[in-house]
C-alpha cells in the first residue's frame, strides 16, 4: 500500500532508491512536463517533503531538491510557476490519506545529508545534442561546446557581423537563464574570460534572446540544464550566477508564506543557503 499516488496530470511511484514521477501527455498538462515525460528522483537527491491543502479539498505534495541535486532546478533557480513545478504534485481530495501516507513514507527515505548541498547532480536531464530555436538564434550543445548560429531577422548587427560561435565547454564558467515568461528572457554562457564582453542580452556573443514564440520555458529550461550538468561534469565551478542564491532565498520564503515550508524547515534552509551565499 501507499506504493504509487496519483494526482493531476502525473504519478509518483516508489522504487528501491528512488520515486519515479510519470508526467501525463495531454493539453492540460503543463508543456515543460510533457517533455519530461517520466523522471527518476534518488531519495538522496531530496532535501524536504510537505502536504498542504489545496484549493476544493485538494491536497499538495511538494518536494525540495537539495540544492545542487537537480541541474533542472539549478537552472531555474526559482524562476518557474508553481503550475509547472515537477515537485508539486495536485492531488484530489479523496485521496488525501494515501498523499498522506505517500509523504510520510517518503519523508522516512531522506538521509542525513537532507540539509547539506548535494556535491554531485544526482538527477539526469536531456542528453546532448540539443537545439534550441531563440529570437535571434539557433543554439546548439552537442556535449563538448555550446554554438550560437545568428538569426538574419532577430539578430542585432553587432552579433550579425561577428558571425556565428562556438564556445566549448572548457571556456565557460556556467550559465544564467532568465525565463521567457517574464522581461529580458535569455540563456547567457558564463565565460571564464568575459573581458569586453557586452552586458546587454541583444549584444552580447555568448547570449540567446528568447521572444514571443522563441525560447519557451519547456524547450530553454532543458537545454540550460543539460549545458549546466555537462560543465559540472568538466569542472566543479561549473555553475549559474551567485547572486540566484538570492533567488532561492526568496524562493523559500514564498513557501514558508504558502505554509509547504515548517518553520524549522524554513529556518533551517535559509540558514543553510545564507552562509552559502556569505562564502561564495
Amino acid at each position: 500500500m501507499g506504493d504509487v499516488l496519483a494526482g493531476n496530470h502525473a504519478v509518483w511511484e516508489f522504487d528501491s532508491d528512488s520515486v519515479l514521477i510519470r508526467f501525463a501527455r495531454g493539453m492540460r498538462t503543463p508543456r515543460l512536463w510533457n517533455v519530461l515525460g517520466a523522471r527518476r528522483i534518488p531519495f538522496e537527491a531530496l532535501s524536504v517533503v510537505d502536504l498542504s491543502a489545496g484549493r476544493r479539498d485538494a491536497v499538495v505534495l511538494e518536494a525540495v531538491p537539495r540544492p545542487g541535486a537537480d541541474p533542472l532546478m539549478e537552472a531555474a533557480a526559482g524562476q518557474l510557476r508553481a503550475v509547472c513545478d515537477p515537485y508539486r504534485l495536485v492531488v484530489p481530495g479523496d485521496r488525501a490519506a494515501q498523499a498522506r501516507e505517500f509523504a510520510d513514507r517518503l519523508r522516512e527515505r531522506l538521509g542525513p545529508e537532507a540539509d547539506e548541498t548535494a556535491e554531485r547532480f544526482l538527477v539526469p536531464v536531456a542528453e546532448p545534442p540539443l537545439q534550441l530555436k531563440a529570437y535571434d538564434a539557433r543554439v546548439g550543445f552537442d556535449g563538448s561546446a555550446v554554438s550560437f548560429q545568428w538569426s538574419r531577422t532577430g539578430a542585432t548587427g553587432t552579433k550579425w557581423k561577428a558571425g556565428d560561435q562556438r564556445y566549448p565547454l572548457s571556456e565557460l564558467a556556467g550559465i544564467e537563464w532568465r525565463s521567457p515568461e517574464g522581461p529580458g528572457g535569455h540563456l547567457r554562457l558564463i565565460r571564464r574570460d568575459d573581458t569586453g564582453a557586452d552586458s546587454r542580452p541583444d549584444h552580447d556573443l555568448a547570449t540567446a534572446v528568447f521572444g514571443t514564440g522563441y525560447g519557451a520555458v519547456h524547450e530553454s529550461l532543458p537545454f540550460a540544464a543539460a549545458v549546466l550538468a555537462g560543465l559540472r561534469v568538466r569542472t566543479p565551478v561549473a555553475s549559474v550566477p551567485a547572486p540566484r542564491t538570492d533567488e532561492r532565498l526568496q524562493h523559500l520564503s514564498e513557501l514558508h508564506s504558502a505554509g509547504l515550508l515548517t518553520d524549522a524547515e524554513y529556518s533551517a534552509l535559509r540558514d543553510r543557503f545564507a552562509t552559502g551565499l556569505s562564502e561564495a
